[in-house]
C-alpha cells in the first residue's frame, strides 16, 4: 500500500486523485480471479497494523463518505461506548471500545493522517507537557 498519509491540508486535486484511486482499486480487484478469504484472526494488531487493516477493507467506500459522513459514524460509536461504559457488559464494552478505535482509524485513512506517525510525533518522548514517561503535570493542567 502506498503511503498516502500527511498531516498537511488536503488539497483540491485531492478528490480527483481520490477517484482515480478508486477506480485504480476497482481495476485491481477485477483483474484478480483469486478468491477474497479472510485470513486468520490476529493475536496482536498494531496502532500503524489497524490502520492499514481498516484502508485494505473499507478505504473505497469511506472516501466516497468523505470525513463528514464518516466522522458522525465515530461520534455515534463513542455513544455506543458512553452507554456500554454506564453498563456491566464486558463483552459489549470490549466491543465498543474496538468499535470507536476503528473508526478513529477510518477517518484517519479518510483524512490522510497517519495515526501511528501521530503518536509518535506527540507522545513518543513520554508527555506532551513536561516530556517524561511518568506525567509530573499538575493535576490542574490537561497532560
Amino acid at each position: 500500500m502506498p503511503n498516502i498519509y500527511h498531516s498537511k491540508k488536503l488539497p483540491r486535486r485531492y478528490h480527483q486523485n481520490t477517484l482515480k484511486r478508486r477506480k485504480t482499486i476497482r481495476s485491481q480487484k477485477q483483474a484478480s480471479r483469486m478468491p477474497t478469504t479472510s485470513p486468520p484472526p490476529k493475536e496482536e494488531l498494531s496502532i500503524a497494523d489497524l490502520q492499514r487493516h481498516i484502508h485494505t477493507m473499507y478505504f473505497e467506500k469511506d472516501v466516497v463518505r468523505g470525513v463528514d459522513g464518516t466522522f458522525m459514524w465515530l461520534m455515534e460509536e463513542i455513544g455506543e461506548l458512553a452507554a456500554a461504559l454506564r453498563g456491566d457488559d464486558r463483552d459489549n464494552l470490549a466491543e465498543e471500545f474496538a468499535d470507536v478505535i476503528a473508526w478513529l482509524a477510518t477517518i484517519a485513512n479518510v483524512a490522510e493522517i497517519d495515526l501511528n506517525a501521530a503518536l509518535i510525533a506527540k507522545y513518543g518522548n513520554g508527555c506532551p507537557g513536561c516530556s517524561r514517561l511518568e506525567c509530573i503535570c499538575p493535576s490542574s493542567e490537561k497532560p
